[in-house]
């Protein structure tokens, strides 16, 4: 054993993560973005500030969980050059944090986002559009909006004692569930409220700016129980007009008035549940009906409820009301704005079968908040709270950068093409490699006899050939 190799690259799917990030155009766009934040601040930096997240984003997305593990690329220096010491990031990062620069970083993520989503649509599998219970939401795009806690251990600026009686922070972040990308991630304190309305509109806000224009004629934006307020439901409502339409579903709290509606429901107002593959579920074990003429809090919320019961659980008997141990059923209210007509091209969308399957798959938003925590955000690394809020920026720029890389290279490979972040690594961005020169032309040598060679080699193609924004 000797550790003597050279040209050794380990970590090569890297380049696949930074040349989409390069080829997309969003290197130069932080780049122009933060460079105008320096030249204002009268800084000339020795390393350009958009490199520096871009680099850092790609090291996210291999596996680092803090500034100083960004020298993991160091041995990658012969192919991208040496990367920024973990204090260069530090100061990287501190900058973004910047409001104005926040600003103009979110500009940039957008334009380049349009451009990317004309990409993807051009590809062979075209725009991934959600399926939901059979039904295919062509030209709708879904934003799932919540909340996750982070553990801090040790003091932070910002950290606080969480509702869990833990200690961190509680940010809040909503995801495009079509491509799986972070549009926006708001960093708050551990004692934020969970259904903190301004926090939800400027999330909601951000969010919807991230989709191209192109993309907004139809939006459907689902919240769990925390953005059960009279204010977001408005908001909401007032988002449609004339060229836009906005369907939402929102948990609802239950109360006394609730209950007193569904113990007034009929027996055959009781219809079976629909599972996720459209498949009819026995009424005996998950059943749907319509709330909305017998619950008075629907007008005066101007939405329509649909209550769905299932048989409890072992872990809920302790918790169940008067109604539900009389009936033997758990009940939970969905309010939503989506009428008997439905949602516009989805045939039978207005069921309330429908509405309760549509949002059952809100819960995918958990599977976005554990990947995002595989990729950099299960600890914050710095004591200072403009500094973590730089690295909450480049943990979606991470996400970002790698939905891009499989919809644009990968979309044809289906066990890679939603895998999980420790699936990636394993197979494509931890894969080994040798750089040989040859005829003044550097060539990276992946193993012939590895799994997922054509796999590496097609996304690179792919990559490569992308039309660099105008």
């Amino acid at each position: 054993m000797a550790g003597t190799g050279k040209g050794l690259v380990g970590h090569a799917g890297a380049v696949l993560l930074r040349k989409c990030a390069d080829q997309s155009g969003l290197t130069g766009a932080l780049s122009g973005a933060l460079g105008t934040a320096s030249a204002r601040a009268g800084r000339v930096p020795g390393w350009d500030r958009g490199v520096v997240l871009v680099q850092l984003a790609v090291a996210i997305a291999l596996g680092a969980v803090s500034m100083r593990q960004i020298v993991l690329l160091a041995h990658q220096a012969e192919v991208f050059g040496d990367p920024p010491s973990d204090s260069t990031v530090r100061r990287a990062l501190d900058e973004a944090a910047d409001p104005a620069a926040l600003a103009r970083v979110a500009r940039a993520r957008a334009k380049v986002r349009a451009h990317v989503w004309a990409l993807i649509e051009a590809t062979a599998a075209g725009f991934p559009w959600l399926q939901v219970a059979g039904k295919l939401l062509t030209g709708w795009v879904v934003i799932d909006i919540d909340a996750t806690l982070i553990t801090a251990h040790s003091a932070k600026q910002g950290a606080a004692a969480t509702f869990k009686k833990g200690f961190g922070f509680h940010p809040l972040a909503a995801w495009c569930t079509n491509t799986r990308e972070c549009l926006q991630m708001l960093l708050r304190p551990g004692n934020a409220g969970s259904n903190d309305v301004a926090d939800h509109l400027a999330v909601l806000a951000a969010a919807i700016g991230q989709i191209p224009a192109a993309r907004r004629a139809k939006i459907l934006v689902r919240v769990d129980g925390a953005g059960a307020t009279h204010d977001l439901v408005e908001h909401l409502q007032g988002l449609n007009a004339g060229r836009r339409t906005v369907r939402f579903t929102v948990g609802w709290m239950i109360t006394d008035v609730d209950e007193t509606a569904i113990a007034a429901l009929p027996a055959d107002a009781w219809e079976s549940a629909v599972a996720q593959d459209g498949e009819v579920i026995d009424d005996e074990h998950a059943g749907v009906a319509e709330l909305t003429g017998l619950n008075p809090r629907a007008k005066a919320w101007g939405v329509r409820l649909v209550v769905r019961r299932v048989r409890p659980s072992r872990r809920q008997q302790a918790k169940l009301t008067a109604l539900e141990k009389r009936t033997g059923f758990k009940y939970s209210i969905i309010a939503a704005n989506i009428g008997p007509r439905g949602m516009r091209r989805v045939p039978g969308s207005g069921h309330a079968q429908f509405i309760d399957v549509l949002h059952r798959d809100h819960a995918e938003v958990e599977d976005r908040v554990r990947v995002a925590k595989a990729m950099g955000l299960r600890n914050l690394p710095s004591k200072a709270w403009s500094v973590n809020l730089g690295w909450v920026l480049t943990t979606c720029l991470a996400a970002d950068i790698d939905a891009w890389t499989r919809l644009l290279g990968l979309h044809d490979t289906p066990d890679l093409a939603r895998a999980e972040p420790q699936t990636m690594r394993y197979c494509l961005w931890h894969l080994p490699a040798r750089l040989v020169s040859h005829a003044r032309r550097r060539t990276l040598k992946i193993s012939d006899t590895w799994p997922w060679k054509q796999a590496f080699l097609t996304c690179w193609q792919r990559l490569c050939l992308l039309p660099t924004p105008t």
